[in-house]
């Protein structure tokens, strides 16, 4: 089935409820949110910039006329913010599917206002709250899923970042990001297992892109898309990747087949770097039940919220 996945097969999603972070014009999480839509689902682009959610949402209206959207507002970096999203979320009703897709690359060392580094923050401690506020919405459609974006770069992290995460230590951007990556799967491994635990009818997935054409990169080294810099690195980034609309499909699969909680799906080609998406496999330490177990405590320290509940 999935050597030959596209997203023809996602299936009719009328009925079906859809919240995709980081639904940035052209990136990720905008060919994630658009072939939902164009698939009948109600999707909510949530992300910080108002701007660019309703200049993403007319160009899914654009290409899907009468499209079901919603926006919300959330600074995953800030912890207040997500709070206050998982408030106005409670509008949305019950949830069936959660994108935590939103994220940052290697950018420069920023502190966040509770303390954290910017890419743990935004990577994985906000989009860990904010998966926590939600569950409740989530459980309520009877058939939740939490599907969380990883990356190759996790292969780089060569321990889990399980150390108190408000020490300042030294900094490597780069290094930095891969730990983030780590720990998105990571928490999605425990997460599937904490939710079977609890009996709640919620599953837990990841994917990656493989190496994708977005904005990620650049934006993460100059702190800005603008500009003839950004424009060159832009075009090379761009010139050895797929696209961004490709590297959305492993999201999708992940998304919306009939997979088991904790897959992992990816772009089946050489070095998983394109080609179609399919069941893909991690490092042992992604695996590390221990490592999953400690984050978990962490981040639910970290964030001030304890969850799931037993059912």
């Amino acid at each position: 089935m999935s050597a030959g996945w596209s997203p023809a097969d996602v299936g009719d999603q009328t009925g079906r409820s859809a919240l995709v972070t980081g639904p940035t014009l052209g990136g990720l999480g905008f060919h994630t949110a658009l072939e939902l839509a164009r698939h009948g689902a109600r999707v909510t682009l949530a992300g910080r910039t108002p701007a660019k959610l309703d200049a993403a949402a007319e160009a899914i209206t654009a290409e899907v006329p009468g499209a079901a959207l919603d926006t919300l507002l959330v600074d995953l970096s800030d912890l207040e913010s997500v709070r206050a999203a998982g408030r106005d979320a409670a509008r949305l009703g019950p949830i069936h599917l959660l994108v935590n897709n939103a994220g940052i690359m290697a950018s420069p060392y920023r502190r966040t206002p509770d303390g954290l580094e910017s890419q743990m923050a935004t990577n994985h401690f906000g989009p860990f709250l904010l998966t926590g506020l939600l569950l409740d919405q989530l459980t309520a459609s009877g058939d939740g899923r939490v599907v969380t974006l990883s990356s190759q770069m996790h292969r780089l992290a060569r321990s889990a970042p399980l150390a108190d995460p408000h020490a300042r230590r030294r900094h490597s951007r780069w290094r930095v990001y891969a730990q983030t990556k780590l720990a998105n799967l990571l928490f999605t491994f425990e997460l599937d297992r904490r939710l079977r635990r609890a009996a709640l009818p919620v599953t837990a997935l990841a994917a990656h892109p493989g190496l994708a054409g977005t904005h990620l990169a650049v934006n993460g080294q100059l702190g800005t898309t603008q500009g003839r810099r950004a424009a060159i690195l832009d075009a090379a980034v761009k010139a050895v990747s797929q696209s961004a609309e490709a590297g959305a499909w492993p999201t999708l699969m992940a998304a919306t087949a009939d997979l088991p909680g904790g897959t992992y799906v990816g772009p089946g080609g050489p070095g998983q770097a394109s080609g179609p998406p399919q069941v893909v496999d991690t490092t042992a330490l992604a695996r590390d039940e221990m490592a999953q177990r400690r984050l978990w405590e962490t981040s639910e320290e970290t964030v001030g919220l304890a969850w799931p509940a037993r059912g």
